[in-house]
């Protein structure tokens, strides 16, 4: 299966150029959805849409839903207008709000225009919400269940009301004012007598307020294993629910910007295959400029003891290898902590506890590294350049990961992406800091 998979991959353009539809049919047919979605994001844009337009009009539907907004957006002005309007018109409200927001207003305005007035009215009602919340990724096509039904008026309500709605699995029981009183499963209905009031066996709900950041509903859609949560505002009135689908790849899409900022890059918005060698570019020269702004800081600290390094050149030796293990250091204590931030396990009131800890962690990381060290360095420059490597370690190793949980923190607090800022100020830090310490032990130790 895997070797023709990467023949149907290597095939896919060639039929595309050649404009054998059929072939393109007959390469797609036996694919499920994610199959085809995966193949469709390993080619080029005019590819993609070649071989969109050959799937049957269900299957087409599905896969789009299926494939990052960023594509979803290329592939629409790729297509006919009349297929665009039944591609927007066929999706969820949440999944249009998503694709919308990656295209231009004018598209967005043409394309609002084409949907029926209840449609465009619940569109429209999530684009209101502030980006990345989760009013903005909830669905509104949700049935909810007046709190004097019994279970059998509520599976015939569900019946009749169940046909638009995204999920029934998870149903919110409301009373006056569409005020949330609980949740209740279909399969609690299923299994209870049909004259017992819902009343009786619903669960006391567990809600998300619609200007929670996404993340946070994810993850409270996560640690208490729901298939929806109920979205309400700010006086606890339904809006919708947020289903275990969109919190998934919520999760996954802040996962993968958190795993390329930490890493010195900014987060693709594409799959890897579909984006283009400037996309990559774009994606990380800025962080490279900032690494050599800060490098710039390495050499005017070099430059100030420059005549330490005149008078022990062997010094320079273990420059690398001290701001390397560092910047190492720092970098482990800023991504646990970055993630432990992340799910909730640690707060800003922590931050004394999270520094302190990630201090000893350093001072016992440094010293048990400037002991396995310690015979090398004797071996190569002597025992006072070795000691003065030694303490230089445990020092900088526990300013490093200090800084490393520090950071992050407080970032969080003053309302900035954590992973933004850790790597290149800690990048900074540990390189300045760390060369200022060694040449200041040297000048100790050694009588400079």
């Amino acid at each position: 299966m895997a070797d023709r998979d990467t023949d149907l991959a290597l095939d896919l353009p060639a039929l595309a150029r050649g404009g054998d539809v059929r072939g393109l049919r007959a390469a797609l047919d036996p694919l499920d959805v994610p199959a085809v979605v995966d193949e469709l994001e390993r080619v080029d844009a005019l590819t993609r849409a070649v071989a969109f337009r050959a799937l049957p009009k269900g299957t087409a539907l599905a896969v789009f839903e299926d494939l990052d907004p960023a594509l979803q957006g290329e592939l629409l002005q790729e297509l006919r207008e009349e297929a665009v309007r039944d591609i927007v018109a066929g999706l969820d409200p949440d999944d249009r709000a998503g694709l919308l927001d990656e295209l231009p207003a004018g598209v967005t305005a043409r394309l609002l225009s084409g949907l029926t007035a209840d449609e465009r009215r619940m569109t429209t009602d999530l684009l209101g919400y502030p980006p990345e919340s989760a009013g903005r990724r909830m669905t509104p096509q949700v049935v909810a269940l007046p709190a004097g039904l019994t279970v059998g008026s509520a599976l015939a309500h569900v019946r009749r009301h169940g046909e638009d709605a995204e999920t029934i699995y998870t149903l919110p029981v409301v009373g006056a004012g569409r005020h949330v009183e609980g949740v209740v499963s279909l399969r609690r209905l299923f299994v209870t007598d049909d004259d017992v009031p819902v009343a009786d066996v619903l669960s006391d709900p567990v809600v998300v307020r619609a200007d929670t950041d996404q993340e946070v509903a994810a993850r409270v859609v996560r640690d208490h294993g729901l298939v929806a949560v109920p979205v309400v505002d700010a006086e606890d009135r339904l809006l919708g629910v947020f289903t275990v689908d969109d919190a998934m790849r919520v999760l996954e899409h802040e996962e993968d910007e958190d795993t390329a900022r930490a890493g010195g890059s900014e987060p693709l918005r594409k799959p890897y295959l579909a984006t283009s060698v400037l996309g990559l570019v774009r994606s990380r020269i800025l962080w490279l400029l900032v690494l050599i702004a800060a490098a710039t800081l390495t050499v005017s600290v070099l430059d100030a003891f420059e005549d330490t390094l005149d008078e022990v050149v062997a010094l320079a030796l273990f420059v690398p290898l001290l701001i390397g293990t560092a910047g190492n250091t720092g970098a482990q204590a800023a991504t646990t902590v970055v993630r432990a931030t992340a799910v909730g396990d640690v707060r800003f009131r922590d931050l004394p506890r999270v520094v302190g800890r990630e201090a000893v962690t350093g001072l016992l990381l440094g010293t048990g590294l400037s002991l396995i060290g310690a015979v090398p360095a004797s071996l190569v420059a002597g025992p006072e350049i070795a000691l003065v490597l030694a303490l230089a370690l445990v020092v900088v190793c526990t300013l490093a990961t200090t800084a490393g949980a520090f950071t992050p923190m407080v970032a969080k607090r003053v309302g900035l992406d954590p992973a933004v800022v850790s790597a290149p100020f800690i990048t900074t830090f540990v390189d300045a800091t760390g060369l200022v310490v060694y040449f200041l032990i040297a000048r100790a130790v050694l009588g400079l």
